[in-house]
């Protein structure tokens, strides 16, 4: 899938992908409010990585992630770590990158994250009124 520059394309693409998501959800998702909220996060972090498409790094490890389905591991204790790993332990799929990519990574994962609460929001206000 090519990958857009334009934010409009990738808020409406994450729009689209994230609200399919919550339907699926509210069909059959987790009644637990716990449950709830982690399959809601990991639902609006899937949307930005589809939306965004294969070319980068961050998402190509999120799309992987829900892929393979892997057990859940602990959070690691980043305490210790140098302000290099600590970003990259943040920013998904950074273990592979130098250090320039993976500040390009981080700007745009940012960027992402930063729509994906825009529309989040834009989402919340259009239905709760």
């Amino acid at each position: 899938m090519k990958t857009h520059k334009n934010p409009t394309l990738i808020k409406t693409r994450f729009a689209l992908n994230f609200l399919r998501a919550m339907r699926r959800l509210n069909r059959s998702g987790p009644s637990d409010a716990c449950q709830r909220f982690h399959a809601i996060r990991a639902a609006a972090t899937a949307s930005m990585a589809s939306a965004v498409g294969p070319r980068r790094a961050w998402s190509r490890a999120v799309l992987k992630k829900n892929r393979t389905r892997r057990a859940k591991n602990p959070r690691r204790d980043v305490s210790g770590l140098g302000q290099e790993d600590d970003l990259r332990v943040l920013v998904p799929g950074g273990q592979g990158l130098d250090f320039c990519q993976l500040l390009s990574e981080s700007a745009h994962y940012i960027e992402c994250l930063r729509a994906q609460v825009q529309v989040m929001t834009d989402l919340l206000d259009r239905y709760s009124a």
